[in-house]
């Protein structure tokens, strides 16, 4: 997550994209019969038929350095849930939050940003570290508009999971990384805007985003799904496209 302070001094400035914006991704999320087990594990049947996205980039496009490990995605839905997949590669897997709603992404974690075809220029914010901590947030509008985030939001119903793929804290050994699952309800959004759950045709806008930090570095590495053009996820305009099949 990129929160206000840095971004819009930035914007402030007069600091414009740094490149050309590149146009958004899209993906067809294809619907499921069966629900899936929320386990972190990615090995429900259903998830074989689901693809994955390409790997993420740099936030600022692919003209950046490309990102030092793998990222990738996959989505479900049915009646009930959007269910989120994503594999992180992680050769030392760090997590110290436990708190809910604490700021996740000061963790290395793995966030998504969800906007639903109602009108208005709200949308929702999830982000999640390798303790399955979480945060969930509303924001009536972007930041860079005066937006102001809504922590009050929790999604009543939320199911999520993690498994890692290695030892949590452990830099004397060499890890492979961590997955996240993540089910939300369709219900969950109702309390701050009128969506309904989505039939086959319908379009969403959404990213994903991984924050990850490096020693010795004062600053975090964004690496995204669609990529934005300038470190501000906070742009629905950038976002990619989400599709239900």
């Amino acid at each position: 997550m990129i929160k206000p302070i840095a971004t819009l001094t930035l914007l402030a400035a007069g600091v414009c994209f740094a490149q050309s914006p590149q146009l958004p991704k899209s993906y067809d999320c294809h619907h499921t019969k069966k629900p899936l087990t929320i386990d972190g594990k990615l090995d429900d049947s259903a998830w074989k038929n689901a693809a994955w996205t390409d790997e993420f980039v740099d936030i600022e496009g692919e003209a950046k350095p490309k990102p030092r490990f793998r990222t990738r995605m996959k989505m479900l839905w049915d009646a009930t849930y959007l269910y989120v997949g994503a594999e992180l590669d992680e050769p030392d897997i760090k997590a110290k939050l436990t708190q809910h709603d604490s700021v996740i992404f000061h963790d290395n974690d793995f966030e998504l940003f969800l906007k639903p075809p109602t009108g208005t220029p709200g949308y929702f914010e999830f982000e999640i570290n390798a303790l399955n901590t979480s945060w969930d947030l509303y924001l009536n509008k972007p930041y860079r508009e005066n937006g102001k985030a809504d922590n009050s939001w929790d999604i009543p119903g939320l199911k999520t999971a993690v498994t890692l793929n290695g030892t949590l804290n452990d830099s004397t050994d060499t890890d492979h990384g961590w997955t996240v699952e993540i089910a939300i309800p369709w219900t969950a959004f109702t309390s701050r805007l009128p969506v309904e759950p989505p039939k086959p045709g319908a379009e969403w806008r959404v990213n994903f985003s991984r924050v990850e930090w490096k020693a010795g570095q004062p600053k975090e590495d964004n690496w995204v799904w669609s990529p934005q053009g300038v470190v501000n996820m906070h742009i629905p305009d950038q976002w990619g496209y989400l599709h239900f099949r």
